[in-house]
């Protein structure tokens, strides 16, 4: 028995050492410290399957898929015994001048799933980067085939695409970005379908046909100047679940066309079954000239990142050793061994376990239970694209008016569900869902139980 008292006070104790120890030299991201540091903060030490669990052995359903990139789960065996094995053979070697077997693989298996036309893969480490690598991409490509005038790119309102310099400048949401504006490009904004919010009603076919009437206001007075369009295909993920309508993304790439000016698909939230498919560019068949990939490419293991190319923008770098065509971009841990070899186990599996058929049912489920929430007077509009699903919360459901800041609805729902096991991360008054792919119906419906009753808890309080 006192062994055992002992053991207990020991992990009490390590556990408030580590609290200490963390408010005192960490700096957490999007967090305000100055909260941070009077609350009780969780510290996660493992996980399986869709479940954490904390120092305290209290267990905790993933609601967001640890920030969107875990795909099959936690400790998933097969990408476990990948990593391991490419540990023991080595765990990392520069890109630059030489290669790596898994990377070759992968970028191979990439180009195999890929929307028609891309052909070629630059690692890198993050979706920012992937992003900034795509900028950086169409705006090169332009001045090596005789356009150097096309410097500039067209964005969408409330977009976000990473917080690097180069993809804050193509961002649009002021709360992250307006600080930072005297150090960005400029850039030409495009209306985003946010059919919640669109003036003079949200009918579908209104709303995108207006969105696309704004889009090509922008290409046809620009184009000559214009680079790339850039956006996230079917949902527009940090901007609070923006959903586009059906058909948008097929006709803006037909803009993107028809003036002459690249698409790059940010498929850095929505890519690897998020959607429902591989990528959201597939389901229109918007095949874009340039795609970033991240978060789900290593199945949530390691940080990877990738920017596919299509085989003419990629002669566009090739030419003599003295006419400087080359992409001078690259980073230290450029297609990691390691990262790479989880990448290639991840991919495997949506074959092996049939990934996508057995999502298609839990999407169904989603959706039916979804339908419910409407019943509690604070939801005012619900997201879905897949498995992306956001709950957007307002403080008169007739009139749309939203929350005050102030009053951290988001933050005070996400606190409820933490309490009774669920960890969901807000938008702002938005609550985003996204489980592991992986998730089972009765775990699926959990969160849904949860979710759905921590949002009610909140309405009877206000």
């Amino acid at each position: 028995m006192q062994s055992v008292k002992t053991a207990v006070k020991k992990k009490a104790y390590k556990k408030r050492s580590l609290e200490a120890k963390d408010k005192k030299y960490v700096w957490h991201p999007f967090t305000q410290m100055k909260d941070w540091e009077k609350e009780k903060i969780t510290i996660i030490r493992s996980g399986s399957g869709v479940w954490l669990e904390d120092m305290d052995g209290k267990r905790y359903l993933d609601g967001v898929s640890s920030l969107w990139c875990n795909v099959h789960g936690h400790r998933v065996k097969e990408i476990d015994a990948a990593v391991k094995k490419q540990l023991n053979a080595i765990s990392h070697s520069t890109f630059l001048g030489l290669s790596n077997g898994p990377a070759i693989l992968l970028a191979e298996a990439l180009i195999r799933i890929a929307p028609a036309g891309l052909a070629r893969v630059f690692y890198s480490d993050s979706g920012s980067e992937a992003v900034e690598i795509a900028l950086k991409m169409a705006y090169q490509y332009w001045r090596q085939t005789g356009k150097p005038a096309k410097t500039k790119f067209v964005k969408l309102v409330n977009a976000y695409h990473g917080d690097t310099l180069g993809s804050v400048s193509v961002g649009g949401i002021d709360l992250f970005h307006e600080i930072y504006r005297p150090l960005l490009f400029e850039t030409f904004s495009a209306p985003s379908p946010y059919r919640y919010r669109w003036p003079g009603g949200s009918e579908a076919d209104r709303v995108r046909d207006e969105a696309l009437s704004g889009l090509e206001k922008v290409l046809a007075r620009h184009h000559q100047e214009i680079a790339a369009l850039v956006l996230e295909p079917l949902m527009q993920g940090a901007a609070g679940m923006i959903d586009q309508p059906s058909g948008y993304i097929s006709r803006a790439r037909e803009l993107t066309r028809k003036y002459n000016v690249l698409l790059i698909a940010d498929e850095v939230a929505t890519g690897f079954g998020r959607t429902g498919s591989l990528f959201a560019s597939r389901q229109e068949n918007a095949a874009p000239d340039l795609m970033a990939v991240a978060k789900g490419l290593s199945g949530g293991y390691l940080p990877l990142a990738a920017t596919l190319a299509t085989e003419k923008i990629y002669s566009a770098f090739l030419g003599e050793y003295q006419e400087f065509k080359t992409f001078f971009h690259g980073h230290t841990f450029t297609a990691n061994p390691l990262a790479c070899s989880a990448a290639l186990a991840s991919l495997k599996l949506f074959g092996k376990n049939r990934v996508l058929e057995k999502l298609e049912l839990k999407i169904s489920l989603a959706q039916r239970r979804l339908a419910d929430f409407y019943n509690i007077p604070i939801v005012g509009d619900i997201r879905q694209a897949g498995f992306m699903i956001g709950i957007e919360l307002v403080k008169d459901a007739k009139t749309k008016e939203p929350f005050p800041w102030r009053e951290k609805i988001g933050l005070r729902v996400t606190r409820r569900a933490k309490k009774k096991g669920v960890i969901l991360r807000p938008l702002g008054p938005v609550i985003v869902l996204m489980p592991p792919l992986t998730i089972s119906h009765e775990e699926l419906n959990f969160l849904l139980d949860v979710t759905y009753e921590s949002i009610r808890e909140e309405a009877e309080d206000q």
